[in-house]
């Protein structure tokens, strides 16, 4: 058995990654729109393809972190339009894929990015919470979908027999938390697990139709985000042996290793390949060949692994 979790973990780790090859093509003078543009991933991706020469339509719930990420593509020779937007606002999410119809007479690309964590036990959870968080990462995702995708499928067909045919792509932001569950994390888990499940169905779907249009799913592992410190969360935790504090949060984000700007290159690079599914991260290659070999007793072995790697730490080891 470890014979074989070791040899589809090296296959897993050389397979999975790309080539980081220049892609300007498949995103020169189309558009993309992108949810949580304000900071993380998003940002990053916006500038990404305003390098590649792509027109951005970036939409976040934070005024201020958009004009930020709107003033870092000052100097790119792109059109770009901003939009306060709460994804779990249906009629605005519908309202503003519009929008980007008029101001563009386009779309390609719907990166749906917004995301919102929340740290509780299933007992300690309120409904209204559950509801917060799913409305945002799976809802809004939901919305994104449906209301970009008609206007991309029309984008992509207009083009055809034109000297370039345009290109079409939805990418749903899961997660690491998407492929495999964690306490604390109930509801993010849900919400991660729903995004994976409603893309894949998309993907064969858009499959089937060979429309000209696809779909990815992402799958980050632990990227250096604003995620942690935004988190909402409550007591019940502690009953877990988890803590709450400050110092808590600083702990966790620690773990957040894998740099955001290369991340969002990741995703675009799957993106252009067409990649039904992209693992980001070294830590979520190896929890998912884990939940592969181990689909009920991965969590038992995941756990009895951060105690061996604590207990053999410097920091363990000089405490002790």
């Amino acid at each position: 058995m470890l014979n074989t979790m070791t040899a589809s973990l090296r296959q897993h780790l050389s397979n999975s990654s790309i080539t980081n090859k220049p892609m300007p093509d498949y995103y020169q003078n189309h558009v993309a729109a992108i949810t949580g543009a304000g900071s993380g991933i998003g940002r990053a991706l916006a500038i990404h393809l305003a390098k590649m020469g792509c027109h951005v339509a970036l939409a976040d719930i934070n005024a201020e972190a958009l004009t930020q990420t709107q003033q870092l593509l000052t100097d790119y020779d792109i059109q770009v339009t901003t939009i306060i937007l709460d994804v779990a606002d249906r009629e605005a999410v519908e309202g503003w894929a519009q929008k980007v119809m008029v101001d563009y007479g386009k779309v390609n690309f719907i990166f749906n990015n917004a995301g919102v964590a929340l740290y509780s036990t299933v007992e300690g959870s309120s409904i209204s919470e559950i509801e917060w968080l799913m409305d945002i990462n799976f809802w809004g995702v939901v919305y994104g979908t449906k209301a970009f995708l008609p206007l991309i499928k029309n984008s992509v067909k207009q083009s055809k027999g034109s000297t370039v045919t345009e290109n079409g792509h939805i990418i749903n932001i899961s997660s690491l938390f998407g492929l495999t569950a964690q306490p604390s994390q109930s509801a993010y888990n849900a919400s991660k697990f729903a995004v994976r499940g409603f893309s894949e169905s998309l993907r064969q779907e858009l499959d089937i139709q060979r429309c000209g249009v696809s779909a990815t799913c992402i799958h980050p592992g632990g990227i250096k985000t604003n995620i942690a410190n935004s988190a909402r969360g409550n007591e019940s935790i502690r009953d877990l042996g988890m803590g709450t504090s400050a110092k808590a949060i600083s702990s966790f984000n620690k773990l957040l290793k894998f740099d955001a700007n290369e991340a969002a290159w990741v995703i675009l690079q799957a993106t252009a390949a067409d990649q039904k599914r992209c693992l980001i991260g070294n830590d979520a290659k190896v929890i998912d060949v884990v939940q592969r070999i181990f689909p009920t007793h991965y969590a038992t072995i995941l756990y009895s692994a951060v105690k061996l790697s604590r207990k053999f730490s410097p920091k363990y080891q000089s405490k002790s």
